[in-house]
């Protein structure tokens, strides 16, 4: 492995996250921390506040809790304890972060519905009313915002109406959107929301949040299917302690979450974030076809967090060899995951910015110009 630890940014990584931090998140995590120290912990507290400011302006009905593990982790806490014996999940599927909910729920015997539109289609809203009011046993629905197998933006605000017309639970896997896509979860009618730290807050990979309704996460008392998974309990000891976490906490990761939570304000906020990652997306796509490459998605389809490419009609193109020319030349990207197609993703969102977009597409250039029909 060639890679000079000295060097701050070896490559610019071009991916729903982990993502390319800044300098100054870095450097928040020198400092050692204790987790029962009491500056720790208000540290926490303040996070866990300014993380509902974030999500609504009615801060008072929502709390919000902290969860160790990846991002995953936290969308299984909120499965394995917001439902309890006898209740029922719809989960609403066009990819492959959908799929992992409903196998969550079947891992944990959950009895669940799939409403499942395939990989490049919006969820059918009427197949969901129609399904709500064929079966009175559903209790919760669960869908994810960007769905990153694509880059697809599901409309979670019409998915919130019906739900919450027919009295369902509501949760949202904003893994990849929260921050970077302006939302209030009282607005939606959100219950639960689901993200991470290293996604668009730009923090870096160790753990998670739950944006949830303080009534709905007082239900969950006793139905958790897992002890470190516990959503009420982990949520119940930070109210209780101060911000203290049950088990050990990543304290390097959430001392730069906390710092990356300052960069997004001092930036504008989730607006002025979203505009920037709409920037980067726009530039690349005019770019990309310029060199011949087609989305995946139309455009009225497509999210500002990830973009997914075909491969060049061109039998001699092979991704990893273009992925290996492009990190030389200094960026990371990723590599498709839907069924039906060969694609490739190039991401937004991190430290990133249009000069690096323009220095990206140079560099596409420069590997690899499929023919233009």
């Amino acid at each position: 492995m060639n890679i000079d630890l000295l060097d701050d940014n070896p490559y610019l990584l071009l991916t729903p996250g982990p993502l390319s931090t800044s300098k100054r998140v870095k450097a928040a995590m020198l400092k050692d921390w204790c987790t029962w120290d009491r500056d720790y912990n208000d540290l926490v507290q303040e996070i866990r506040s300014r993380l509902v400011a974030m999500a609504t302006t009615q801060t008072e009905l929502y709390s919000s809790v902290l969860m160790q593990g990846s991002g995953t982790f936290c969308v299984e806490s909120v499965i394995g304890s917001t439902l309890g014996p006898g209740d029922k999940l719809l989960v609403m599927v066009n990819g492959a972060y959908g799929s992992r909910i409903a196998q969550m729920a079947s891992v944990l015997g959950i009895d669940t519905v799939v409403l499942d539109s395939g990989e490049v289609a919006l969820p059918d809203l009427r197949r969901l009313e129609a399904t709500l009011q064929a079966d009175a046993a559903i209790t919760n629905v669960a869908i994810v915002h960007c769905e990153t197998t694509t880059g697809i933006l599901n409309p979670i605000e019409e998915a919130g109406r019906i739900a919450k017309q027919y009295g369902k639970v509501f949760i949202v896997d904003a893994m990849s959107s929260f921050s970077g896509i302006p939302l209030d979860v009282a607005d939606i009618g959100i219950d639960f929301l689901i993200s991470s730290a290293n996604k668009c807050i730009q923090g870096v990979p160790g753990f998670g949040f739950i944006i949830a309704r303080k009534d709905r996460l007082q239900e969950c008392e006793g139905r958790a299917r897992s002890l470190s998974l516990d959503l009420y309990d982990q949520w119940r000891h930070m109210e209780a302690n101060g911000g203290k976490w049950r088990y050990t906490s990543p304290t390097h990761i959430v001392r730069a979450f906390y710092e990356a939570l300052r960069e997004l304000q001092e930036e504008g906020g989730p607006k002025a974030r979203y505009a920037r990652y709409a920037r980067n997306q726009s530039t690349l796509v005019a770019g990309m076809r310029t060199l011949g490459f087609r989305t995946l998605l139309g455009d009225e389809l497509q999210s500002p967090i990830i973009t997914s490419f075909y491969f060049p009609d061109d039998p001699s193109f092979q991704f990893e060899d273009f992925y290996q020319r492009l990190k030389a030349r200094g960026f990371v990207i990723y590599p498709g995951k839907i069924s039906h197609a060969d694609t490739f993703r190039i991401g937004n969102i991190g430290e990133v910015r249009e000069e690096d977009i323009r220095r990206l597409i140079a560099a596409i250039g420069s590997c690899y110009t499929p023919s233009i029909d």
